[in-house]
């Protein structure tokens, strides 16, 4: 039974992976948004398994609850709050281009795996392949936040760096409380809000997404 577990866990981590590097390499904001669900999906799915394969009935709730939030609720507010035009015509502006961040992204997955036996063991046999691969997705995330100009582009960066910390969490500590587990998965909801509301702002206000651009929005009356 363990073994079909592990091997479903193994798929599911694999296609995390991959859609932390699709993100890094597409040049559209809906792409991105596409890639951070299929990596929300792939996380909760490891994470339900993780939770058969446990025995931790806490997980399920984790699992159930991310998969709600990340590639169901907050897409969708994105497009409610962010002008449309950004997502279908839109493309990203990023410091390097796709090739040399893809090289980049390669080696931060290698320091990932020889860095991993120097943190703590996962309690679990199922979570040692997490460990590594939450670790890439983490440096991988941190890599695209840095890479990005854009408002819209970092926050999307912004997620998968919480969807690797989490991976990364379950891994090693299953047992802890949910509250602990849900409560940046329920402020990513809140920052979803928030910066969508700014990035509209400030396209309307100034025709840019860039970060640099949100310095022109001053309040008026205020010397």
């Amino acid at each position: 039974m363990n073994l079909p577990i592990a091997s479903l866990n193994g798929l599911a981590t694999g296609l995390f992976l991959l859609s932390a590097f699709g993100s890094l390499a597409t040049r559209q904001i809906q792409g991105c948004v596409r890639f951070f669900r299929l990596q929300s999906f792939a996380l909760a799915a490891s994470i339900f398994l993780l939770a058969m394969g446990t025995h931790v009935s806490d997980l399920v709730v984790v699992a159930v609850v991310d998969l709600a939030l990340k590639p169901l609720l907050i897409p969708w507010l994105l497009k409610r709050y962010v002008r449309g035009e950004l997502f279908r015509h839109r493309e990203i502006e990023q410091l390097l281009n796709i090739p040399s961040s893809l090289l980049i992204g390669l080696f931060l997955t290698l320091t990932a795996y020889l860095s991993a036996p120097l943190l703590p063991l996962p309690s679990a046999a199922m979570g040692q392949i997490n460990l590594p691969i939450g670790l890439a997705g983490l440096l991988v995330g941190v890599y695209t936040l840095a890479v990005r100009v854009e408002a819209l582009p970092q926050l999307i960066g912004l997620f998968g760096v919480e969807n690797a910390a989490l991976l990364i969490g379950v891994a090693v500590a299953p047992n802890l409380p949910v509250v602990a587990d849900m409560a940046f998965a329920f402020d990513m909801v809140v920052i979803a809000v928030v910066i969508g509301i700014l990035t509209r702002i400030t396209h309307e206000r100034v025709g840019s997404t860039e970060i640099g651009a949100m310095r022109a929005l001053k309040e008026v009356g205020i010397e």
